[in-house]
């Protein structure tokens, strides 16, 4: 496993995240008040990216490494939530916060499990 390639990729996922979020949160707020996917959308996406990156360079035991890079990029995102839990603490306010860390987590999990998956497959296209 690439440890330190994995907290990188895991550090750029949450501030990726986060600066995304930021920029479009008003947008969706004040179009759309019941639109509370954004978080897990733009997780999917900033998640897939750098899974993708991460798992294309390994030749053996992709799903493995799937499987470590989503728990590396997990605690990677707890411990720069906390940190920021702990400077910035009107920030996490919102009710439903424990609710968006779980999902981010099983997101990355299960993203970077799937990525490694497929990965894995000898696909011939003609």
């Amino acid at each position: 496993m690439k440890l330190k390639l994995a907290i990188i990729y895991g550090a750029l996922i949450w501030l990726l995240i986060h600066v995304i979020q930021g920029i479009f949160k008003p947008i969706f707020n004040y179009n759309l008040p019941y639109f509370n996917m954004l978080f897990t959308i733009i997780s999917i996406v900033v998640t897939g990216f750098f899974g993708i990156l991460y798992i294309r360079n390994i030749n053996k035991n992709e799903v493995d490494e799937g499987i470590l890079a989503g728990i590396v990029f997990g605690v990677v995102y707890l411990i720069l939530d906390f940190v920021c839990l702990i400077l910035f603490p009107e920030r996490f306010l919102i009710p439903d916060y424990p609710l968006n860390v779980a999902s981010m987590i099983v997101i990355n999990l299960l993203l970077t499990t799937f990525l490694g998956y497929l990965a894995q497959m000898d696909i011939n296209l003609k």
